[in-house]
């Protein structure tokens, strides 16, 4: 197994981004989320309408053209549906307070008396000392929800730092991406070619099916991808090179943790992980290939 920089090793990387994730994402699917977003206005029949303005608040009032360029994979078309109107319904600020009151209500609902417990406050305090010695340097969302001040509760504190560490790797994913020269909805194809997740899911990006051939054309004639979709070894090869490149720019804030605590977090995450899979809010697949690729 790699090491990154004579720290974690990038398995150990991974597993923490893959415990981390659900605990973050509940904003966008539990009902008191929901419920928020729909005190101000926004639709709530799917996700979208609150997800984009949401993981946006934090860049304060941004135009949708930079929320496509931060965001990466989304149309820019579907972008700019639900970010152009965003702001004009609640303001960013607004919005910080009302994620937050969302996954405190959800937090408290999946995890009821653990809620207190020393265990969520000792994987808090790691997992925030961890986020604060993040590098935001060229990375936007990163950067944007480390300006933002800390919460008191512990299980707030778990969330916020869930949720920085998740945006600094996804800021780094999308460096990978540009490296290995894959645009946004080539980035999309290429996964999906890999068996990541079905191409129905990919399609919830907004791309119409169009620019989706048109970016499989272009794969081809790179030898990327066969002409029926499925990855080439090459495609292949390359996209094992994004995901190894992203899990080491991952890995800069996790070096703030000795390896024992590293472990001791992997340890602590586990039963509030499986209390959020249980809870039967999160999707059964994703767009993010956790554990097939």
């Amino acid at each position: 197994m790699v090491k990154q920089d004579g720290g974690l090793e990038s398995s150990r990387v991974r597993q923490l981004w893959h415990l981390l994730e659900p605990l973050h994402a509940v904003l966008y699917y539990a009902p008191e989320a929901f419920e928020e977003a729909a005190a101000f206005g926004y639709a709530t029949e799917e996700r979208w309408p609150s997800y984009f303005p949401y993981r946006a608040a934090p860049l304060g009032p941004v135009s949708a053209e930079q929320v496509a360029s931060a965001f990466y994979s989304f149309s820019p078309r579907m972008v700019a549906e639900h970010i152009d109107p965003a702001w004009k319904i609640a303001t960013p600020e607004a919005l910080l307070a009302a994620r937050m009151s969302g996954v405190d209500r959800a937090y408290r609902a999946i995890f009821a008396d653990r809620i207190d417990s020393p265990e969520l406050a000792e994987a808090a305090a790691l997992a925030r000392r961890a986020a604060e010695a993040t590098n935001t340097a060229g990375r936007p969302l990163a950067a944007a929800n480390a300006a933002l001040d800390w919460p008191q509760a512990p299980h707030l504190q778990l969330w916020q730092a869930a949720t920085l560490l998740r945006e600094h790797r996804g800021d780094g994913h999308i460096a990978a991406l540009l490296v290995a020269g894959l645009d946004p909805v080539e980035s999309l194809v290429s996964f999906a070619a890999m068996g990541a997740a079905s191409v129905e899911r990919f399609e919830s990006r907004g791309w119409s099916p169009e620019e989706w051939a048109s970016a499989r054309d272009r794969l081809v004639a790179r030898g990327l991808v066969h002409a029926d979709g499925t990855a080439t070894e090459a495609g292949r090869e390359l996209r094992r090179s994004v995901e190894e490149r992203t899990d080491q720019l991952a890995a800069g804030p996790w070096q703030s943790l000795t390896l024992d605590e590293a472990d001791r977090l992997v340890e602590l995450l586990g039963e509030f992980w499986v209390a959020v899979l249980s809870s039967g809010l999160m999707p059964s697949e994703t767009t993010l290939g956790i554990g097939k690729v």
